[in-house]
């Protein structure tokens, strides 16, 4: 993909600036630094190398949650940005392939009665999630009698889930394995309930040319060892760089 391509810059960055939209509300890929306040992360080496092979400009638009961070490349006050694969953001925004493997678990106390995943699916039980987060959307569709609490941040939810004496809390698995380090009492079941897939995205209104090239770029990043050198220096564990997909698929 040509890069240089006018046209291409152009339809990235209608107003010369290449906005990116950041989400600090997932550590894995973005966080903000305490003595700066500058957000850094694996989503801001993509967002500055993308930048760089335009040629543009880049504007970091951050947000603390994910859902704010989905609107704002639905309504073009950012040019594309960082975000889990799910169906419902899929109606406007063109995701690439993804470039991150994330781990979903669900968290409980030692003495909880929950055991299993399937033991979380009941009307008794009292679900923390980020709101608007991959979890959120996920659990929305699958969940059939547990019951959801939203909470403003993803970083809030075992804060929400002790104070309000829920049954379960879900997150990211890093997330939670630290939360469960620094909080007595609590331990992560055995498995997960959802593989997050972690793409880039942009307005559909873009069109298919730049889409193109988004997910080009993403696969060059993944190939070159971008990704896993972003995540090794970032101090990132658990999660992995995704397979490229099959081209005879």
């Amino acid at each position: 993909m040509n890069f240089d391509d006018l046209t291409l810059r152009q339809s990235f960055a209608p107003g010369g600036v290449l906005r990116a939209s950041i989400n600090l509300g997932n550590p894995i890929l973005a966080n903000k630094d305490a003595a700066t306040g500058e957000p850094f992360g694996v989503s801001v080496d993509l967002a500055r190398a993308f930048a760089g092979e335009l040629g543009v400009e880049l504007e970091l638009v951050v947000f603390d949650t994910a859902g704010k961070s989905v609107q704002a490349v639905r309504d073009e006050r950012a040019d594309f940005g960082f975000f889990a694969i799910d169906p419902l953001r899929g109606e406007r925004i063109a995701f690439t392939a993804p470039y991150v493997l994330i781990e979903g678990f669900y968290l409980v106390r030692d003495d909880s009665p929950i055991r299993t995943n399937a033991d979380v699916d009941h009307p008794h039980n009292r679900i923390a999630v980020g709101n608007g987060s991959a979890y959120d959307l996920f659990l929305t569709r699958e969940l059939k009698a547990a019951q959801i609490v939203r909470t403003p941040t993803s970083p809030a939810v075992v804060q929400t889930f002790i104070d309000d004496a829920l049954e379960v809390a879900a997150g990211i698995r890093q997330q939670l394995e630290a939360d469960a380090m620094n909080l007595p009492g609590l331990r992560m079941l055995d498995e997960r309930f959802m593989v997050i897939r972690q793409a880039m995205g942009l307005p559909k209104s873009r069109g298919p040319a730049a889409a193109h090239a988004l997910d080009e770029f993403v696969e060059e990043m993944k190939a070159s060892g971008f990704v896993a050198e972003a995540l090794a220096r970032h101090g990132i564990a658990g999660a992995s760089v995704a397979p490229t997909p099959d081209a005879s698929a």
